[in-house]
């Protein structure tokens, strides 16, 4: 068998190079693009980047960006531009991955959720609207590919101490670490061990894993 590829979206973020580096210390072949490479917002970035890759057994979603307001102040602006890149890019990516898998007839794509899908932080109807659609579009894909032997899931990894929360005010963060029950965030290196662990698990798909100790009921 030819050495599986896999491709991490949001290439230079903190999650994707942790996540990087466990898949390669398994022998997989990694591009991690940023955005300059692979812009997920944009279709002719993302067919041009999977048409130059012969096979991908694994793909990250893992791209998004922020734009935090309230909804009563937010500009359609900020709704698209969050719901392009988080939503409407993991969908791009998917569907040109996914073609790869079928004809392969094997493959993972693993969508990079947020607990804020299950609770809608006050201040981010976008993301989190954009977050509970990957749900939606993991589940799916898992319906619709399963029978081709490719598996779709979704992995919340936490609250992460990382650049992409470093702009997050300081009530917010002791907010968010008041509802762990453990009272402390989960790490980049830890979520991404589960991530390269739940690759390794042939007969999982459809899921969403939650990867820190809030909780919450599933609506």
């Amino acid at each position: 068998m030819d050495e599986r590829v896999a491709v991490i979206t949001g290439g230079a973020g903190d999650l994707a190079q942790a996540i990087r580096k466990e898949l390669v210390a398994t022998g997989m072949e990694v591009d991690a693009p940023g955005r300059h490479l692979l812009d997920v917002s944009v279709p002719e970035s993302v067919h041009g980047f999977f048409a130059g890759l012969e096979r991908v057994d694994l793909l990250i979603n893992n791209a998004a960006i922020r734009d935090d307001v309230l909804c009563a102040k937010m500009h359609p602006e900020q709704w698209d531009r969050v719901i392009t890149t988080d939503l409407r890019g993991a969908f791009l990516c998917a569907q040109v991955a996914a073609r790869k898998m079928i004809a392969q007839r094997s493959g993972h794509i693993l969508n990079v959720g947020s607990f804020s899908a299950r609770i809608g932080n006050a201040g981010q109807a976008n993301y989190a609207a954009a977050k509970a659609g990957l749900i939606g579009l993991t589940q799916s894909l898992a319906r619709e590919l399963g029978k081709r032997n490719v598996r779709a899931n979704c992995v919340m990894p936490g609250f992460l101490e990382t650049k992409f929360s470093a702009g997050m005010v300081p009530e917010f963060k002791q907010q968010a670490l008041e509802m762990h029950e453990l009272r402390k965030f989960n790490t980049v290196e830890d979520a991404a061990r589960f991530i390269a662990f739940l690759d390794t698990m042939p007969f999982v798909s459809g899921q969403v894993f939650q990867l820190d100790s809030r909780i919450a009921p599933w609506t």
